[in-house]
């Protein structure tokens, strides 16, 4: 009887080592802060995977740049030092012009456009993912973006010499057919770069205004509508092929979830965060036609700019979009 006792034991021993040798963790490094609502969201992702494989896969996210910078991200996945994480897609149009498909300038200017682009696009860019060791998951567009500055501004000739962040190709380009100085600057570190004056205006949705409390160092927020781009979510390729059949699917079901949930939690956010703008002092209101104008002709040379660059696959895009 002792002997038995003794084997049960250490059969019960050795299924349990086995079951936590089975248990993974994927740290997910995200760029803007927790209570950024693509934070919030992938935060939800994670909880949605480690409670759907019973623990076998816990996702943690880690937002803010902590773990990675946004700028380091893409590649720390790529590469296996990290098997999950978020990064906007754009920022890596240097990268392949693909990735810049949404935020070729006026383009898309609503949510209902942009959807129509990115059912298109989407597969594109995961095979393009695909291709740099990278399983896509899901993504989610920003709110439409806008113009911050500290100062009215009634035409591009009042957004001259202006020092304007820029986190992408297209940001910086349009920063330079403005005559404003482009400076790369990540998100997470958009705050100190206002407080210090190394930035002075910049492009992005409310959302981003309202979380990093520009109002603190700017004045104005001017509705252009010029892009609506997006933030992925990708694995490691290694990382993906050596889960089962199983975990895949609980990992895409809880992807559709987010990707969903996230389109719609953009378009609540959308008019929450605006409003809070104007309740912290920041003038808000549509740029006046003249400026829009002068946009949207920048808009169109840089379309054709990325149309050259994009190949074939990047003029499909393009072409099925505006046949539709």
């Amino acid at each position: 009887m002792k002997i038995l006792n003794t084997l049960m034991a250490a059969t019960a021993i050795s299924v349990i080592g086995a079951g936590a040798a089975m248990a993974e963790k994927w740290d997910m490094p995200m760029a803007y802060s927790a209570t950024n609502f693509h934070s919030e969201i992938g935060a939800e992702f994670a909880k949605c995977v480690t409670n759907g494989t019973g623990g076998n896969l816990e996702v943690v996210t880690h937002p803010s740049g902590s773990l990675f910078k946004g700028n380091e991200i893409k590649r720390a996945v790529q590469t296996g030092q990290a098997p999950i994480g978020e990064r906007l897609l754009s920022a890596h149009q240097n990268e392949n012009p693909l990735y810049g498909v949404d935020s070729i300038p006026f383009l898309v200017s609503s949510f209902d456009e942009h959807e129509k682009l990115w059912k298109i696009a989407e597969p594109k860019i995961a095979s393009a993912l695909a291709d740099d060791n990278l399983v896509y998951l899901y993504s989610v567009p920003w709110p439409p973006q806008g113009l911050y500055f500290n100062k009215a501004i009634n035409s591009i000739e009042d957004m001259k010499g202006a020092k304007f962040r820029s986190y992408s190709t297209a940001t910086a380009r349009m920063a330079e057919m403005t005559g404003m100085l482009p400076v790369q600057v990540e998100a997470a570190e958009l705050s100190q770069a206002l407080a210090t004056g190394v930035a002075e205006a910049f492009i992005s949705s409310g959302a981003t205004g309202y979380d990093r409390k520009v109002w603190e160092h700017l004045s104005n927020f001017y509705e252009v509508d010029a892009w609506l781009p997006r933030n992925a979510v990708f694995a490691n390729m290694d990382s993906w092929n050596g889960l089962d059949d199983a975990t895949k699917k609980i990992v895409t079901d809880c992807a559709a979830k987010a990707q969903t949930d996230g389109l719609a939690r953009s378009k609540e956010y959308t008019q929450f965060t605006l409003d809070g703008l104007k309740e912290n002092g920041m003038t808000v209101e549509r740029a006046n036609p003249e400026l829009v104008k002068e946009l949207q002709a920048i808009g169109e040379t840089m379309t054709n700019e990325w149309l050259e660059t994009a190949g074939d696959q990047g003029k499909e895009i393009v072409e099925t979009y505006k046949s539709m």
